[in-house]
C-alpha cells in the first residue's frame, strides 16, 4: 500500500510532527527528507504544500518573525516546530451503561473531568490555556456545541475558545493531535483535549416518516393544508429511531465485523480470553499500587472503573457463551473478550515546554508523531482480513514507524485499544506480516486497557494518552510508547509518545 492509500494524505500531511520535529528542526528536516536549502531562497516543499498552507497560518503569524519580502528570490523561513509536552490527564471512572451515570449527559461527565484537571493543575486563572478541544460520538442536538458549553459550565476561564471534533472511536486521540499541532506551530501555548460518551443517554430520533410529515405540515400555507398533512400520522410513526451499533453501508455491527476478521486471521478463543483476563488483572494491579490516583477523579459514587473484574481468569471467561459470529463455525467472541457499552469522559493537558516551565510543571512525555489511515471495509479484502473494519492501524503504524525510522522493538510500551480481544490479536498479526518485530506481550497494555476499563467511544484516546505518558514517566529513562486506536468506519489513529 502506498503512503497515501490508507488515509488519503501523505505521511507529512497526516503527522504534523515527527520525532525529528520535536528537536526544533524545520518541517523539511523532520520528515526524513534532506534539509531545505537555504541558498536560492526556496524552502522545502512538503507533499505539495508549503508549511504556511499546512498550518493554516503564515510563518510570520506562527513564529513571530518578520514577513519575508516579496521582491527578490528569498522567502520567509518555515516556522520552527516546537516539542509538545503531555503534562497530565484526568478522567472520571468509566461506568457500564445504564448504571451510575444513567442520567449523566456528555456535558455533565466532560465537565467533571475538566474541573478535575483544572483543580489538579491550577488552571483556574484567566487565560490559563489557549483552547479546549473535545468531542462525543453519540450526541444529542443539545450537544451541538459540546466543548464550548462544557467550558462555560466549568471552572476553566469562560473566555477559553473551544470546538468539537469527531472521528468515532479515534475522537479522543484526534482531539489531542489537533491541539498538539497548534502548540507545535506556536499558535497556542497550552490546550486541553479529549472526549466523552454516554451509551446510557443515547439520543432517540423522531421516526423518519413522522419527521417528514411534521415538516410537510410546517410548510403548509393554510390550516387545511396542515391538517391534511397531520392526518397521515399512524401509530407506527410514533416508534422512535434508536441508535444502532451497525455500519450504515454493511448493516453489520462492529462485533460482527470483528468476528469476520477473527476468522480470517485464525484468532483462537483461548488467545482472546487470555488477553482479556490480563487486561483486568493489570488494571486491578495498577489501581492497587496507586497508579491512577492522579489520573482518575471520583464521580457519582464511583472511584474506579465499574467494568473492572480483578478476579478475571481465562478459565472463568471460557465459560461465557459466544455473542458474535454465530453465523459461522466455532464462534469465539463473547461479552467477556469484547468491550461493554460504557459511559465516561477523559481529558489531557498539553503544552509547550516554556509554558510548563513557567508553571513549574514537569512534562510526563512528548507527542512526537502521529498517523491516521482508513481501509475499504465495504469493497476491500474483508474476507481475507486485510481490510477488516478495525484493521486500519495495521497500515497506519508501519507508515508512521517508517517515517520515524523506528521499529516496534524500539518501544518500551505499546498501547493498543482493546475494542475486542480478537481485533488486538489480528492487528498484532498484521504488523508481523508487514515485517514488524513481534510485540513483547510484557510491554502491551501494561496497566490494562479497554476490555477492563470499558470504552466510552470519544474518551478512550485521551485515557490512553494520559495512561501511557504516566507509564513512561514512571519508568524513568528516555523510553518511547506507541498508541494504536481503531475506529468505526474503517479508520485508525496512531501516535508516538517519547520521554526525552
Amino acid at each position: 500500500m502506498s503512503p497515501s492509500d490508507g488515509s488519503g494524505t501523505s505521511p507529512s500531511e497526516s503527522s504534523g510532527m515527527s520525532p525529528g520535529d520535536s528537536s526544533g528542526t524545520s518541517p523539511g528536516e523532520s520528515s526524513g527528507a534532506p534539509p531545505a536549502k537555504r541558498s536560492g531562497g526556496s524552502s522545502a516543499k512538503r507533499s505539495g504544500t508549503t508549511p504556511s498552507k499546512s498550518s493554516g497560518a503564515t510563518p510570520s503569524k506562527s513564529s513571530g518573525a518578520t514577513p519575508a519580502k516579496r521582491s527578490g528570490a528569498s522567502s520567509a523561513p518555515a516556522p520552527a516546530v516546537r516539542r509538545v509536552a503531555v503534562i497530565g490527564g484526568t478522567r472520571i471512572p468509566f461506568a457500564r451503561s445504564d448504571g451510575p451515570y444513567a442520567t449523566a449527559s456528555n456535558q455533565d461527565m466532560l465537565t467533571a473531568a475538566l474541573d478535575g484537571l483544572v483543580v489538579r493543575y491550577g488552571l483556574g486563572d484567566p487565560g490559563a490555556v489557549g483552547e479546549f478541544v473535545a468531542g462525543a460520538v453519540l450526541k444529542h442536538s443539545r450537544d451541538f456545541n459540546l466543548a464550548r458549553e462544557t467550558v462555560l459550565g466549568s471552572e476553566l476561564d469562560a473566555r477559553t475558545p473551544a470546538y468539537d471534533i469527531q472521528q468515532a472511536c479515534g475522537t479522543g486521540l484526534q482531539a489531542v493531535i489537533a491541539a498538539a499541532n497548534k502548540i507545535a506551530l506556536g499558535q497556542t501555548e497550552a490546550a486541553i483535549a479529549g472526549g466523552a460518551d454516554t451509551a446510557s443517554d443515547a439520543p432517540l430520533g423522531v421516526n423518519d416518516r413522522l419527521r417528514r410529515i411534521l415538516l410537510e405540515a410546517r410548510r403548509a400555507k393554510t390550516l387545511g393544508g396542515r391538517v391534511k398533512a397531520l392526518s397521515q400520522v399512524r401509530p407506527s410513526h410514533l416508534v422512535p429511531d434508536i441508535p444502532r451499533n451497525a455500519e450504515p453501508r454493511t448493516k453489520l455491527s462492529m462485533g460482527e465485523h470483528a468476528a469476520v476478521t477473527a476468522r480470517a486471521w485464525g484468532v483462537t478463543r483461548e488467545a482472546q480470553d487470555e488477553l482479556a483476563a490480563a487486561s483486568h488483572q493489570r488494571l486491578a494491579a495498577a489501581y492497587e499500587r496507586g497508579f491512577f490516583e492522579d489520573l482518575v477523579v471520583p464521580f457519582r459514587g464511583l472511584d474506579r472503573d465499574q467494568n473492572l473484574r480483578p478476579g478475571s481468569t481465562p478459565e472463568k471467561l471460557a465459560a461465557l457463551k459466544p455473542v458474535f459470529g454465530l453465523d459461522g463455525e466455532h464462534p469465539t467472541m463473547t461479552a467477556g473478550n469484547s468491550t461493554p457499552l460504557t459511559d465516561g469522559a477523559a481529558l489531557v493537558l498539553l503544552a509547550s515546554e516554556e509554558w510548563a516551565e513557567r508553571r513549574g510543571l514537569e512534562p510526563l512525555a512528548y507527542l512526537t508523531a502521529h498517523e491516521t489511515a482508513a481501509v475499504d471495509f465495504v469493497h476491500g479484502d474483508v474476507a481475507g482480513g486485510e481490510d477488516g473494519l478495525l484493521m486500519a492501524p495495521a497500515y497506519a503504524v508501519p507508515r508512521m514507524l517508517e517515517r520515524a525510522g523506528l521499529g516496534l522493538e524500539d518501544f518500551e510500551f505499546v498501547e493498543v485499544h482493546e475494542a475486542f480481544a480478537s481485533q488486538v490479536l489480528a492487528t498484532l498479526a498484521a504488523w508481523e506480516k508487514r515485517g514488524l518485530t513481534p510485540v513483547d506481550r510484557a510491554r502491551l497494555n501494561v496497566n490494562g486497557s479497554s476490555l477492563a476499563t470499558g470504552h466510552p467511544f470519544a474518551a478512550t484516546g485521551a485515557r490512553i494518552v494520559a495512561t501511557l505518558a504516566k507509564s513512561l514517566a514512571e519508568s524513568g529513562g528516555s523510553g518511547r510508547g506507541l498508541i494504536s486506536v481503531c475506529a468505526a468506519g474503517g479508520q485508525g489513529v496512531t501516535a508516538i509518545l517519547e520521554r526525552r
